[in-house]
């Protein structure tokens, strides 16, 4: 059997209603829209921009990390090593305008992702590091998940290994592995377009079903 073949009957043995399945939307993606809904009405372009000018890094960074840690996306050891990395004036700041960068830059993606995690990387650190690859995609698949999509090491590596798919993953974030994660997730957004994923949020927990654990 073709590997996304075998993988679209394993979603909809799990959920048989597809993308719409209430317990598909219970058990993944509401909580993951519903903080993009809370990051859309606290952090519109404007507004952002505006808050940066108005100097309020601790609060933009504050604000952030509260929309976050009330899922269950980060492990607790990376909200706890984000919440003090940004607790001074000066993490926050760099934590902020890396990224208004990151969501509103005028860059190529590839050079806006790369700045992001050179900001991620000399925030302060106290025990735990923060350079993770969860810490540094969350905020934008948060943000934009039309765009942006994220990455979970052990289980994106499984999903692409039984899916038959191509994944240029190193430990340390970087941009070669995450636009080949970027690619993986086109490739299954055709695979698997008569489901109608709506987003990256959709992509990403059909991958997370086939890697996961939690799944198997």
């Amino acid at each position: 059997m073709e590997p996304f073949e075998r993988a679209r009957r394993k979603f909809l043995r799990r959920f048989p209603g597809g993308f719409n399945d209430e317990t598909y939307l219970a058990w993944e993606r509401t909580y993951k829209w519903e903080a993009h809904e809370e990051w859309v009405a606290a952090f519109n372009r404007g507004n952002l921009r505006a808050q940066l000018s108005a100097g309020a890094h601790r609060e933009i960074a504050a604000k952030a990390v509260k929309i976050e840690s009330g899922r269950s996306l980060l492990f607790s050891f990376e909200k706890m090593a984000l919440r003090d990395a940004v607790r001074s004036d000066a993490g926050a700041k760099r934590f902020a305008d890396g990224l208004f960068e990151l969501l509103c830059g005028q860059e190529a993606l590839e050079h806006r992702f790369e700045s992001w995690v050179a900001a991620i990387e000399r925030l302060p650190r106290k025990k735990t590091r923060v350079l993770t690859w969860p810490l540094v995609t969350v905020f934008g698949f948060i943000a934009q998940p039309d765009t942006h999509i994220f990455l979970k090491p052990n289980t994106t590596n499984e999903a692409a290994r039984q899916l038959g798919l191509n994944f240029e993953y190193k430990s340390r974030p970087n941009w070669a592995t995450y636009k080949s994660y970027l690619e993986m997730a086109e490739v299954t957004r055709k695979k698997i377009r008569d489901l109608r994923p709506r987003d990256m949020i959709d992509i990403q927990s059909f991958l997370w079903v086939q890697g996961s654990d939690e799944y198997r």
